[in-house]
């Protein structure tokens, strides 16, 4: 036998010509469960301002349709190779804004895969695994975000009676911005401190005379609503 042969026949060993419709309904099933459930996950962990249900449908079909593609990729190598001449002019032009977004679908079409090769458990205990580290790296707390404080001053010479207000008040600032125009002064400052100080901050620099406005803007670094 020459080398051609031997090259030809491995090739072809590694297709299932004879897949059966038993094993076809399995491998579907088990990607419907599981695409049914990456649903359920993603619809509530997600942290997105805006819900998009369309979204979430599209990671759960990703699944079963990958499983079909790997499955029909199993059964005749010529329907392979056009399967991956095809899927490799395909091209995804919308742009993922939300990185926990591309785990779901990398999770989607990663489950179709195993599932289309017929490793069940490989998904189960994956998904399984992925679900639990979700809910542990979600529960772990996040550092409080910097404060941004914004005084609006009638009078251009209260720049060091703040600066010296915000350091009592607060454990670290920066001054981002200083701004002078006719009607006064308008400074942005961003900080951190201890639980209630900003109230008192607030109180501090809204006594102070020529002060016409204070604000603090605060954010845990996530849109939730």
């Amino acid at each position: 036998m020459s080398t051609k042969d031997i090259i030809k026949n491995s090739v072809l060993e590694n297709f299932a010509t004879d897949i059966s419709l038993v094993r076809v309904c399995i491998a579907l099933t088990f990607a419907v469960a599981l695409s049914l459930y990456i649903f359920y996950i993603y619809r509530l962990t997600t942290k997105s301002g805006f819900y998009s249900k369309d979204f979430n449908k599209s990671v759960a079909l990703m699944s079963v349709i990958t499983a079909a593609i790997v499955l029909a990729m199993q059964s005749n190598l010529v329907i392979s190779l056009g399967m991956v001449g095809a899927l490799s002019i395909v091209r995804f032009r919308n742009a993922i804004k939300n990185s926990m977004d591309l785990v779901f679908l990398f999770w989607s079409i990663s489950v179709g895969i195993i599932c289309g090769a017929g490793l069940y458990e490989i998904a189960l205990i994956a998904s399984v695994i992925v679900t639990v580290l979700l809910f542990v790296l979600d529960a772990v707390p996040s550092p409080k975000a910097a404060q941004l404080l914004i005084v609006n001053s009638s009078s251009t010479d209260t720049t060091e009676e703040i600066e010296a207000l915000v350091k009592k008040h607060t454990k670290s600032s920066t001054v981002k911005s200083r701004n002078l125009t006719k009607q006064g002064l308008d400074m942005v400052v961003e900080f951190k401190c201890a639980k209630n100080e900003d109230v008192s901050l607030l109180k501090e620099l809204h006594s102070l005379p020529h002060i016409t406005s204070v604000s603090i803007l605060s954010h845990d670094g996530e849109r939730r609503f």
